[in-house]
């Protein structure tokens, strides 16, 4: 008699285990705190004192980037959405010292914060600072036939509503095997909440961040992993 396979279609049960305050804080005592370096943690203790701070990249992100990045031997990077700057001097820190970082911000204000310190780390030279918003950026990048297909990683922590938009040029930038992180995927967790659960000041970036996963799940130009570090992050690999 044939026998038939079959496919489970119930609810997988959980199998994370980072369920706990006191797991999360073991994780970042183990493996983050004590790696991150002196000026990364200066950078992170000014951030905190900012009435964003939130905005700051989470310091498990930052060490993950930086093992990315060296995995792909990153050398010309793109970061839209700078605030004070730890990712920023995170990939800094990370790829060769002629390496080069187009890094875009309409707040320069944000990245002054943060400049001291990463010239006090010796690596401003790598960091082309443009003060614009991110679209016109982009499209201005775009123009120059040399800039399409050269980048090798891209981190996006930018306004979410327009991540779509970022990733269509971004793919344009990136060379055949390049990376790409859009950070703050997850929204606080709220992405797998019910509406009505939601405080209303996060449903606007809750549609946004909603729409965009289901975008980028369903695009077969890139590899995809969604990692539940920070705030939640999305890499993507070109195809």
């Amino acid at each position: 008699m044939e026998t038939k396979a079959v496919i489970n279609t119930s609810t997988p049960k959980q199998k994370g285990l980072l369920q706990t305050a006191e797991l999360y804080k073991y994780i970042m005592g183990t493996s983050v705190y004590p790696r991150e370096q002196q000026c990364l943690k200066e950078l992170r203790a000014i951030t905190s004192t900012h009435p964003r701070a939130v905005m700051g990249t989470a310091p498990d992100v930052g060490q993950f980037m930086a093992l990315l990045l060296k995995a792909i031997n990153a050398k010309k990077t793109i970061e839209i959405g700078v605030f004070t700057g730890y990712s920023l001097l995170v990939t800094a820190l990370t790829i060769p010292d002629d390496g080069k970082i187009t890094a875009i911000d309409m707040n320069r204000s944000s990245y002054l914060i943060g400049l001291p310190i990463i010239e006090k780390a010796g690596v401003e030279h790598k960091i082309n600072f443009i003060e614009s918003e991110a679209l016109p950026a982009l499209d201005q990048l775009l123009k120059d036939p040399e800039n399409k297909g050269t980048f090798d990683f891209a981190f996006v922590d930018a306004d979410k509503a327009d991540y779509a938009n970022y990733h269509e040029r971004v793919l344009e930038l990136l060379k055949p095997g390049g990376i790409a992180v859009y950070d703050n995927t997850l929204w606080q967790g709220t992405v797998a909440m019910d509406e009505g659960s939601v405080p209303e000041r996060k449903l606007a970036t809750r549609k946004d961040s909603i729409e965009f996963n289901k975008y980028i799940a369903g695009d077969a130009r890139v590899q995809i992993s969604q990692v539940p570090l920070g705030d939640g992050i999305t890499i993507c690999r070109r195809n």
